[in-house]
């Protein structure tokens, strides 16, 4: 791991109408646009879409490490991140995150402990920890029979 802080450096680049992509020369670009909820076609990535996947991610990422770290037995995770934008103070802006989050695990009985893990992927999780909105975790495990 490097020293911090670190630095993701991002382009977006637009003519007067059309897609927006965005990219670091590094990394394949995305096609954005706007999501259909503010008049655009809903076919590309937005920065409401983005934003909402960058929730997910960090929360899988975050959970394999701690999971890792753990040793903690699983085969497979799920995560649905509904974000939900609002208006507050006459402004839209994401009110809150909800996490639901899908665990197999082998019968082994570490169900409570997998759960444990998961509610500190979420404490943990720096996406998360940097928003202004609230997130809520919701969550199952499953164990194999």
């Amino acid at each position: 791991m490097q020293d911090f802080p670190h630095r993701y450096e991002i382009e977006a680049t637009a003519a007067v109408a059309g897609e927006v992509p965005v990219g670091n020369g590094r990394l394949p670009n995305l096609a954005t646009g706007l999501p259909l909820e503010f008049g655009g076609t809903g076919d590309q990535w937005s920065p409401e879409t983005l934003l909402t996947a960058a929730v997910a991610d960090c929360f899988v990422l975050t959970f394999r490490a701690i999971a890792e770290a753990s040793k903690l037995e699983w085969s497979s995770l799920r995560c649905r991140v509904v974000g939900v934008l609002d208006r507050r103070d006459a402004l839209p802006q994401f009110v809150e995150f909800v996490i639901q989050a899908k665990l197999a695990v082998p019968a082994t009985g570490n169900a409570a402990r997998a759960e444990r893990l998961l509610g500190k992927a979420e404490a943990s999780c720096l996406v998360t920890k940097s928003l202004k909105a609230p997130v809520r975790l919701e969550m199952s495990i499953q164990e194999a029979k």
